[in-house]
């Protein structure tokens, strides 16, 4: 049987909220000090306010780098493994094979609640990365069952068995 896509989404933005407040009070504030200076008593500091707006710059690109990661880091669940690509410019993609899923956690810290987002942790007896930890997505998509089903399902279909040994 050949691996299909079951989902594949991203993390919300609302995950970079305190980021994104953050760039506003930045704007805000670069714009009050444009203002205190185009108001001063001296003329060179009010020929010298319209370049203080170009610190505008700085909170805007940081609140658009953080987007783009943030977008650009992608979460597949297939049949058979999950795939965790990132990276704005070159690629990294991780995988894990749903086999070596342990357990799993859902949580929602309370903002997240409000807006309908989870966090779903986990638990694997893989070395490279014995945690995985999906934020943000939707807590409606049910994800942390969809995971569950497909670990169920792989071992049974494909008669994989994975034992510890301490």
């Amino acid at each position: 049987m050949a691996e299909q896509i079951v989902w594949r989404g991203s993390s919300s933005q609302w995950k970079n909220f305190g980021r994104y407040a953050l760039a506003v009070v930045g704007c805000v504030i670069v714009v009050l000090i444009f203002i205190a200076a185009s108001h001063a008593a001296s003329p060179q500091v009010r020929a010298f306010s319209p370049f203080t707006l170009l610190l505008l710059l700085v909170p805007m690109l940081l609140a658009f780098v953080r987007y783009l990661e943030l977008k650009t880091k992608v979460y597949e669940l297939t049949t058979e493994r999950i795939k965790i690509s990132r990276g704005i410019f070159s690629k990294v993609t991780d995988t894990l094979e749903l086999y070596r899923v342990k357990d799993l956690e859902t949580r929602q810290p309370f903002l997240y609640r409000l807006v309908g987002i989870e966090n779903v942790q986990l638990n694997t007896s893989d070395a490279s990365s014995p945690f995985v930890l999906i934020q943000a997505v939707p807590s409606g998509i049910g994800l942390a069952d969809k995971i569950r089903n497909q670990e169920v399902i792989i071992p049974r279909d494909k008669g994989v068995r994975e034992i510890d040994v301490e």
